[in-house]
């Protein structure tokens, strides 16, 4: 961190490498105008102003290395807070690394990975936990992830834990004062109000921490399981979601022995689809090793496709098989109630007349048909995963789910060391609020608030340290 911490100017290819039509080079620091002068021509009568672009071009002694746009920015109206200037030259490896050296040899350093952030989290442009959700607008590869990065940057992910820190604080303050005045045995507070505010604390973290694992599933893929019997048609609907032959199909019952999982983005929402080996009683080692592993893709699954097939089962037997495969869930924290569990009814194609099998509407299912079980547990498709017929239904199911989760108005968590930070905290908070309950001293409850405070404050770095700043900003590309 000490290399950070210095008044250089900076200097980088902002631009990822390689050819491409345009690159960028940006400086950093008080002697950017001063060094570029060294190497940029222009008209006389032009004039590099705050946030305007120059033409000119790019000479190292009397050759022309390229034309090129010149953007400048001062300070602290910049990104980083300091002066700015950004080169946008054409493509050429060559012309990035000539006009990189020159400004090298003119008085700029090479920039540190996340260095360009750094000042302007140093500067006091970006909090840390904005800082951190540039990385993560960087690689949002969906929209969702993209929402809620922005909604980061914009600092209401922020505003929400210095919220909850501030008040902290005020506590910790009358808790403080308390010891101040222990001798005339005086309550700034009743306990009471204090218990209230640690209660309403510790929901708001509980929140948040919880919203963690949806914030993972938005980023990475919402995970969905197929699961069922063997020979139901689970590997035949993932190709059909797919679009693509991914898993092997076949007559033969056990043909999945393994996971087989891909990800597609639907509507800017991303899922990972996991086809899983068929549940049942076998003796074959490798088939009940796939069998094994099944069960934890159920367990840390968001949505559950349930395959059946339509020539082969009745409503009471479903419901015994739903029964079946739920059971394994209740081992775990992790419980079907938390899951959309969907019944997928298939092959209708061959089942003729569905009604002699499960009850559907008017007799007919090889149309957009989406049935809810009496007791509202799931929802229950009819496809035909061979022929794609209402596959449809599927997709616009999985869609709904993530719209019903109302990501647009809630603070969702992606960061690993953010949602840390918050359990440490919740932890300090429950010991606050058992110290309270128990009577234990005053100096005691304010150790466990200030550790909570400092928990907080670690996420947008009003406390931090070197290791920290190394490990966040040590991971940011080179130029950013």
């Amino acid at each position: 961190m000490n290399n950070y911490i210095n008044n250089d100017t900076i200097t980088a290819i902002s631009t990822p490498v390689g050819v491409g039509a345009i690159a960028m080079i940006r400086m950093s620091g008080s002697e950017s105008l001063e060094i570029l002068d060294c190497f940029f021509r222009h008209s006389a009568n032009t004039t590099i102003g705050h946030r305007t672009c120059v033409y000119g071009q790019i000479y190292d002694n009397c050759e022309l290395v390229d034309e090129v746009i010149v953007t400048y920015y001062k300070s602290p109206e910049s990104y980083t807070g300091e002066d700015m200037v950004e080169i946008s030259c054409h493509g050429s490896v060559y012309i990035q690394q000539t006009i990189l050296d020159l400004i090298v040899r003119n008085g700029a350093r090479l920039a540190l990975p996340g260095e360009f952030t750094f000042r302007a989290y140093r500067n006091g442009k970006l909090d840390l936990a904005q800082s951190e959700a540039v990385s993560e607008l960087i690689t949002s590869e969906n929209k969702k992830s993209h929402d809620i990065a922005i909604s980061q940057l914009k600092g209401r992910y922020s505003s929400r834990i210095k919220s909850l820190r501030d008040r902290l604080v005020e506590l910790l303050s009358l808790l403080e004062l308390e010891l101040d005045f222990s001798d005339e045995d005086v309550e700034f507070a009743k306990r009471d109000e204090f218990m209230a505010l640690l209660d309403t604390i510790e929901s708001e973290l509980k929140s948040l921490i919880y919203s963690f694992d949806l914030g993972n599933a938005l980023r990475n893929g919402i995970p969905v399981t197929i699961i069922g019997k063997p020979n139901v048609g689970k590997s035949t609907l993932l190709n059909c979601l797919l679009d693509e032959d991914k898993a092997i199909v076949s007559d033969i019952p056990g043909t999945t022995r393994d996971i087989v999982e891909d990800v597609i983005n639907i509507n800017g929402y991303v899922f990972r689809f996991i086809d899983t080996a068929g549940l049942h009683k076998t003796d074959d080692v490798v088939e009940n090793m796939g069998i094994e592993r099944t069960m934890e893709k159920i367990k840390n699954a968001k949505i559950i496709l349930h395959v059946v097939d339509a020539t082969n089962a009745d409503r009471d037997s479903i419901k015994r098989e739903m029964t079946e495969f739920q059971s394994y869930l209740h081992e775990e924290a992790s419980s079907p109630s938390s899951k959309k569990w969907v019944v997928v009814v298939n092959k209708i194609d061959k089942a003729g007349n569905m009604g002699k099998h499960i009850q559907c509407t008017n007799g007919v299912c090889d149309q957009d048909v989406k049935l809810i079980d009496g007791d509202n547990e799931s929802d229950w498709i009819f496809i035909s995963a061979k022929k794609g017929e209402n596959i449809k239904a599927i997709i616009d199911l999985l869609c709904d789910y993530v719209k019903s989760q109302d990501i647009d108005s809630r603070t969702i968590v992606t960061n690993v060391r953010h949602v840390e930070a918050m359990r440490e905290a919740l932890a300090a908070i429950q010991s606050a609020c058992k110290g309270f309950e128990d009577g234990i001293p005053t100096d005691l409850v304010a150790i466990d608030v200030h550790q909570a405070s400092y928990s907080l404050g670690s996420i947008i770095g009003e406390i931090s340290n070197n290791e920290l700043l190394d490990s966040i900003f040590g991971h940011f590309c080179i130029g950013k």
